[in-house]
């Protein structure tokens, strides 16, 4: 297993000081698990590396945004890489000061940026020259300025999956960097924007600090020829991306990241702002299952299990792997290869394929590993499944910070038009 929140002991898997059966008995499964120990181990191992260097870690919210996670990263001194106005009002409702919220993406709109500027963000990472005329004509009409940087694509490769490597060319994020000195020298002339940074993101589960000190080289260059034009910036923006183990990764850790960046900085005098999302929450938390039916034929055995790719995408969608445990270990060590498969009428409904696991019957429970980052987040109602409660663990507690979606809650909001009622 990827890290020591979650072990066994006398054949019971825990997290923390808590046996994960005895969640599954009061809350029903599937449901994810989050240790908040492990969350807040990651978080530390960032943001003391920094030590008397001025940064900000912003935590990706996209990765995890349920409110007991924000809450407590918030506490710790995190701030916000939010995406989305929703997003937005989650990092505000947990408690994160505005000051420490930076708002990335390339769809913002009006009415996004209004509300982001009404809080009083720390900044927008800007991603085209439109996006940058609309925040300056909202921030007019609010009477209020706003902070931006501009996202430059340094076309880095970062040797990620294709899904998720937004440092290229060929990307849709981010300007050029001959764009981008256009897009400052046209902010620093506005009475309504604030010339606060400059960032950059290359991707998501990187595996190597290379890349991120490529880009890096890159943006110190635009920076010498930003203040050689007279615009100096506060923030130095270097994103997020850094990967985590889920198999047999080996994955950079979160100090030996920042070690290299401060390297890297050297004299700068800018404050660094980095956005960890996985790193921080990915082996943070697991899925937890129950094996339905057992099923064989002549080519395949299958594990159907109540959870299902609307719970857990990552592998229908990048055929990721994660781990798959059994929750209470069995004395017997006989094996099979399997897939592990939902209820989801797909055939690309699976959480694993051709696994080597035990052998295991109906009834018992499976955690699969790893899914603290993009599980919850990314999950849906198709199908009609009610989304999945997600439960906070610290030492021998836990408690419930989300709970489980009921039928009626898959209709909220939903009418049948009067025109339509018999005999209208």
């Amino acid at each position: 297993m990827n890290n020591s929140s979650f072990y066994y002991k006398d054949s019971e898997l825990y997290c923390e000081d808590v046996p994960v059966s005895k969640i599954a008995e009061e809350v029903g499964t599937p449901f994810y698990c989050y240790s908040a120990t492990h969350l807040e181990d990651r978080f530390k191992a960032y943001d003391s590396t920094f030590g008397s260097r001025s940064h900000l870690v912003c935590f990706a919210v996209k990765s995890n945004s349920n409110l007991a996670v924000l809450n407590l990263l918030g506490q710790l001194g995190a701030g916000a890489d939010i995406v989305s106005g929703g997003e937005l009002f989650r990092a505000i409702q947990a408690g994160i000061p505005p000051e420490r919220i930076v708002y990335s993406g390339v769809g913002k709109t009006e009415a996004e940026m209004a509300y982001a500027i009404q809080q009083g963000i720390l900044m927008f990472n800007v991603e085209s020259m439109d996006e940058l005329h609309l925040i300056e004509q909202t921030a007019g009409l609010l009477g209020k300025k706003a902070g931006i940087s501009i996202r430059v694509n340094p076309d880095v490769d970062a040797n990620t999956h294709p899904y998720i490597s937004t440092g290229l060319k060929k990307n849709k994020f981010g300007l050029s960097m001959s764009r981008a000195m256009e897009a400052y020298k046209a902010a620093a002339a506005s009475e309504w924007l604030n010339v606060t940074g400059v960032s950059f993101h290359i991707g998501s589960q990187i595996l190597e600090t290379g890349p991120f000190l490529h880009a890096f080289s890159k943006v110190t260059r635009l920076i010498e020829d930003l203040e050689g034009s007279g615009i100096n910036l506060a923030c130095l923006d270097l994103g997020g991306g850094l990967g985590i183990t889920y198999h047999e990764e080996d994955a950079p850790e979160p100090d030996d990241y920042v070690s290299a960046i401060l390297e890297k900085a050297g004299d700068l005098g800018q404050t660094i702002v980095i956005e960890p999302g996985r790193s921080i929450c990915g082996n943070a938390g697991i899925l937890v299952t129950k094996l339905l039916y057992t099923k064989s034929n002549s080519l395949k055995n299958f594990y159907i299990v109540d959870a299902a790719m609307n719970d857990l995408g990552r592998p229908s969608l990048y055929n990721a792997f994660h781990a798959i445990q059994p929750v209470s270990q069995k004395d017997e060590e006989a094996r099979i290869k399997a897939d592990v498969v939902g209820p989801i009428c797909e055939t690309g409904d699976f959480l694993a394929r051709d696994r080597d696991l035990p052998v295991m019957s109906q009834g018992d429970l499976m955690a699969v590993m790893s899914a603290g980052a993009y599980g919850f987040t990314m999950s849906s109602n198709y199908n009609s499944r009610p989304r999945v409660a997600e439960v906070m663990v610290k030492d021998n507690r836990f408690e419930t910070v989300r709970e489980r979606e009921t039928y009626p809650d898959l209709i909220r909001g939903e009418k049948i038009p009067d025109w339509m009622e018999p005999g209208s």
